[in-house]
């Protein structure tokens, strides 16, 4: 198997995560999937390429096991995420379709060797990175990157805006850091934004975002549409989609970065 992350170490205050991009899955649990499961459909498909060169000197931390494997943006405990809402959990039971995606269901046995092979040494690798950012600047900015298809009837109603930024009701970061990204999301042209709205943030947000202990954290929901040629097998890359909405997500990480070095300077 190969390695289950991938870190690229760089010297801003902000820190780019990846749960949801791999594609690997071993051989063992690829043979328990059903045929709809081996699709992965619900992968962030091209997100890491999305945000390549975007901001100099980012750190990155990808996942490259896939969420079928475990989630790497879960509860370790297994805890909703959204209670009374349909969503996947640890280790999904369906797609986002809520279809079937497995021969065999996962057991405790499972849950438990996925989370100490997988998603633990994950999150031990993201925070190591976080912890060496803070310590560099005083204060670190984590932005979850994620993308979804735009139109999911089983996870909500009607088409999702291209722009999901997610602060658990503005908990997770300072309040800086959301109102920027909120208003360059807002006024991208050609684009649609909501604050905290069906995704507020996931796990890793929630988890890491403290911003009295100086880390603070931001989620990014991506609509498909804005940067695929198509929400449907293969899940093709869209070159043209994709260079205008850089131009944005640029404008936002660049931002963030001079919040960053702002909040570092108040608590100097």
């Amino acid at each position: 198997m190969s390695n289950i992350f991938e870190i690229t170490q760089g010297t801003s205050p902000v820190i780019l995560a990846f749960p949801h991009t791999g594609t690997d899955v071993p051989s063992a649990i690829w043979d328990r999937l059903n045929d709809n499961g081996k699709l992965l459909a619900d992968t962030d498909w091209h997100i890491h390429n999305l945000y390549k060169d975007l901001l100099p000197n980012v750190t990155t931390v990808r996942a490259t096991f896939h969420r079928y494997v475990i989630d790497a943006n879960r509860d370790p405990a297994g805890v909703s995420l959204y209670p009374g809402q349909n969503t996947t959990g640890l280790i999904p039971d369906t797609d986002f379709d809520g279809k079937p995606i497995w021969t065999e269901g996962s057991t405790e046995a499972d849950i438990a060797e996925r989370l100490s092979a997988f998603h633990a040494p994950y999150h031990a690798a993201l925070l190591a990175e976080l912890e060496r950012v803070k310590a560099i600047h005083g204060v670190a900015v984590l932005y979850d990157c994620h993308s979804i298809r735009a139109n999911i009837p089983f996870l909500f109603e009607g088409r999702l805006p291209d722009f999901n930024i997610g602060t658990d009701m503005g908990r997770t970061c300072d309040a800086a850091i959301e109102a920027a990204t909120v208003e360059i999301a807002a006024s991208a042209d050609g684009y649609t934004s909501i604050l905290n709205g069906r995704f507020k943030g996931g796990w890793t947000t929630r988890h890491y975002g403290k911003p009295d202990t100086g880390v603070h954290a931001i989620q990014m929901e991506l609509a498909q549409a804005s940067h695929l040629a198509s929400e449907a097998p293969p899940f093709a890359y869209d070159e043209h989609k994709a260079g205008r909405l850089r131009i944005h997500l640029k404008a936002i990480l660049e931002r963030i970065e001079q919040i960053a070095f702002q909040l570092k300077q108040k608590g100097e």
